[in-house]
């Protein structure tokens, strides 16, 4: 019954986001900077992916379903093998490989939705055949207000987190617009470093949650937290260490990108600046993820308005002193360092587990 719940609610946020995406996508790239041949492709890939962007909810909807039986191979398998099946498929589509015909970035989007629609298809059918521990309702599912809040009391809330790191990069990206392509290329290719990084943290903290959530069933908070910190420390290391590998040989990184000798300089700043500090998002993820399993999300998601804000206040004062390129990537770095340090402290300040009963005050007898 929850399950099937869970599912309405994936059903329901992906078509909201096919709605708005569809109506206000194109305005949205031109604030951007968004001109010409690129404004064009940009408007395709929204079309194509925004347009089914509900098999991708319906997939992590999936996933976590799964997860919450106990299961974390199986979803672990799945978006791991979506990930390589958008590269595989996307690029096939999008470049046009062999006797496919080249259809942009509308192809590029059409991989991704093939690649999550496999993924989905393979967990609804585990689930469905009876091999996982739970089952959904169909006929004679009857709507209960309690279920959608006992979901959406987390889930709601931790919408926002990636709301909140998605307009962070738009206003980072709208600002940076004003220095030109090669800086705004440069800064990208970056990004895609901290993309495929924090995913290390993705995996870890995922891994966090059910441990969390057990320990905090059990009333072992101190446990939790042990698993918190842990899993904290974890992604801090493994991000932080491969992200300074590069950040001291950046071309390791930019070979793979372009040849470009402006796209590659401004690529070398910003992973000289940046790429350190990756650290501090891995272990946001991870604080996130394990807040998720004490059901406390609400003190990480602050810490990303916090991030969000730094970068919005941040960056209008440089706006005002005739800034370069180098004074945002600065700007990013630190808004990282914030975002690490506030989820971390949240998770500190937080309390866990049950409130404890009060005690009863007992009064002496009068004679």
């Amino acid at each position: 019954m929850l399950a099937s719940h869970a599912l309405l609610i994936g059903v329901a946020f992906g078509l909201t986001f096919t709605l708005v995406m569809l109506l206000f996508g194109p305005a949205l790239l031109q604030l951007l900077g968004g001109r010409g041949n690129v404004l064009a492709q940009a408007i395709g890939y929204i079309q194509i992916f925004f347009g089914g962007v509900v098999i991708a909810w319906l997939m992590n909807t999936l996933a976590g379903i799964l997860r919450g039986t106990g299961n974390m191979k199986l979803p672990s398998l799945m978006v791991l093998g979506s990930a390589v099946c958008q590269i595989v498929l996307g690029g096939t589509l999008g470049l046009g490989l062999g006797p496919v015909p080249q259809f942009g970035m509308r192809g590029v989007a059409a991989g991704s939705l093939i690649a999550y629609s496999i993924s989905a298809s393979i967990m609804a059918w585990y689930i469905l055949s009876g091999q996982a521990r739970i089952n959904f309702v169909i006929k004679g599912l009857r709507i209960q207000r309690g279920m959608f809040f006992d979901i959406l009391k987390v889930g709601a809330v931790s919408c926002f987190s990636p709301l909140q790191s998605v307009l962070t990069i738009t206003i980072f990206t709208r600002m940076l617009a004003d220095f030109g392509t090669e800086v705004l290329a440069g800064y990208g290719i970056g990004a895609r470093l901290e993309f495929m990084l924090t995913s290390i943290a993705f995996a870890i903290g995922i891994a966090s949650v059910p441990m969390v959530g057990m320990a905090i069933g059990a009333g072992r908070v101190a446990r939790a937290r042990r698993i918190a910190w842990t899993a904290g420390l974890v992604s801090f290391v493994s991000v932080g260490l491969i992200a300074t590998i590069i950040a001291i040989f950046p071309d390791l990184w930019v070979n793979i990108f372009t040849d470009d000798p402006g796209v590659r300089a401004a690529s070398r700043q910003y992973l000289h600046t940046a790429a350190p500090m990756y650290a501090f998002i891995g272990l946001s993820i991870s604080m996130y993820f394990s807040s998720q399993g004490a059901a406390k999300v609400f003190g990480p998601v602050l810490a990303q308005t916090a991030r969000l804000l730094f970068v919005a206040v941040g960056g209008w004062w440089l706006l005002q002193h005739e800034p370069t390129a180098a004074n945002f990537f600065m700007l990013a770095a630190a808004s990282m360092v914030v975002l690490g340090t506030l989820s971390a402290l949240s998770v500190i300040l937080t309390r866990w587990g049950p409130k404890a009963a009060p005690v009863p005050q007992i009064r002496p007898a009068l004679s």
